[in-house]
């Protein structure tokens, strides 16, 4: 087997690698001080377009974007590089060492990802001409809206809210909540998941249809907080109101009744995304333990000296590298067999990084004392956003029965 990266991926690597040395690293104090100093609260950071142009000059823009919809060796022109999802992995992690600032900088954060992804995949030329090359090109953000507050969301047969077809249009009623990123004023466009037929089969009953943020009727109600935190960073999660709202026919996504599949194939790559990111986000817990231990006496001698802080990072290094394989394996099985061939994989991935990374957070937390809680550090909050990956993109519990049947299914 062959483990390493291939030329292409070396090279990203590495100018990306100098771009968070030059670029990421020393603008993190900025970015916090200029999130307390905004007239918007969910306004991004003026650090933060300045952190684009740069990435941009870079030819570090829209790497998440694969092959089929990328621009190949240039994208000067707003469009991914065309990586696959085994070259982009890497380039993941490394963003996820500074997870509020360096994906939005590459414009690579979610939820623009899925949803650029979503319109290039099932968007008609009008809709990706609307909607997806301002997001390409970072003018703009996206909201994705399936989550409701009245029902059980991790089965999305659920849903509620009603997408109606009017004369030459739809009419949507319903209520979402923790809709990611729709409290930032940039966010211009929603994707909205809901009924057209209640009564077709459970899959086909759900569809897709974008709504511009301005459509009257729509109303983001209130920020949703994370443990205490808003996430203003990155736009916030908003409790969205939708009373009889009013868009063209061709606004929908495909057909009616391709919702659930739309979905299925949108959180297909969100799923890696996000593992990819954390893994990125453990290193730099890892490092910032390191540091810490090394930095601070207890009881005569420093405090990395002690046996039980040793046992964390030993046992931190081994359970990461344990996760590094299998997200780079799920990676390559996404790309030589498909996300239906890596399901099994995918689901496994998602039950393990959430885990595995908030118990590095919890030891670095630990091994940081009070610090560890404080605003000093990102390991507070950090942790708060793995502790959500448990729930965002399907809970565990309904990946492990998923990935459950599969493997009963064998011996049947």
């Amino acid at each position: 087997m062959d483990f390493a990266f291939d030329a292409r991926t070396e090279e990203l690597r590495a100018k990306l690698s100098e771009f968070m040395d030059s670029h990421i690293y020393p603008a993190e104090p900025i970015f916090e001080e200029q999130l307390a100093q905004r007239e918007n609260p969910w306004s991004a950071p003026p650090v933060v377009e300045d952190l684009k142009a740069a990435a941009r000059e870079r030819g570090l823009w829209n790497l998440f974007l694969p092959g089929e919809h990328g621009a190949g060796a240039s994208n000067a022109g707003g469009h991914g590089l065309g990586l696959t999802n085994l070259q982009y992995a890497p380039l993941a992690e490394i963003t996820g060492r500074s997870p509020h600032l360096a994906p939005i900088a590459l414009n690579c954060a979610a939820p623009d990802t899925g949803n650029m992804e979503v319109l290039a995949q099932f968007g008609t030329d009008a809709q990706r001409k609307q909607w997806l090359e301002p997001l390409l090109d970072g003018e703009i953000r996206s909201a994705f809206a399936m989550t409701e507050p009245e029902v059980a969301s991790s089965d999305a047969r659920n849903i509620t809210t009603s997408i109606t077809r009017d004369g030459d249009g739809y009419v949507i009623t319903g209520r979402k909540w923790y809709i990611t990123g729709a409290m930032n004023p940039d966010c211009a466009i929603f994707i909205v998941m809901g009924k057209t037929d209640p009564s077709a089969e459970p899959h086909r009953q759900q569809s897709m249809i974008l709504v511009s943020r301005d459509t009257p009727g729509l109303t983001v109600k209130r920020g949703m907080k994370v443990f205490g935190y808003d996430d203003s960073s990155h736009g916030g999660h908003a409790e969205v109101i939708f009373d009889q709202v009013r868009v063209p026919a061709e606004n929908l996504l495909v057909e009616e009744g391709a919702g659930f599949g739309i979905a299925q194939a949108r959180l297909g790559p969100g799923r890696i995304h996000h593992c990819m990111r954390s893994i990125g986000v453990a290193e730099r817990a890892i490092e910032l333990m390191c540091r810490r231990t090394l930095s601070r006496t207890a009881f005569g001698k420093p405090i990395a000296e002690q046996g039980v802080v040793q046992d964390w990072i030993a046992e931190a290094r081994v359970r990461i590298e344990q996760l590094r394989m299998l997200v780079l394996k799920t990676a390559w099985l996404m790309d030589t067999v498909g996300n239906r061939g890596a399901h099994t994989e995918i689901q496994a991935i998602k039950i393990a990084t959430p885990s595995t990374v908030e118990w590095v957070l919890d030891k670095a937390i630990q091994a940081h004392g009070a610090g560890g809680l404080s605003q000093d550090f990102p390991l507070a909050e950090m942790w708060a956003q793995i502790r959500t990956l448990r729930f965002a993109d399907g809970p565990d519990e309904v990946h492990k029965r998923s990935l459950a049947h599969r493997e009963l299914r064998k011996y049947k």
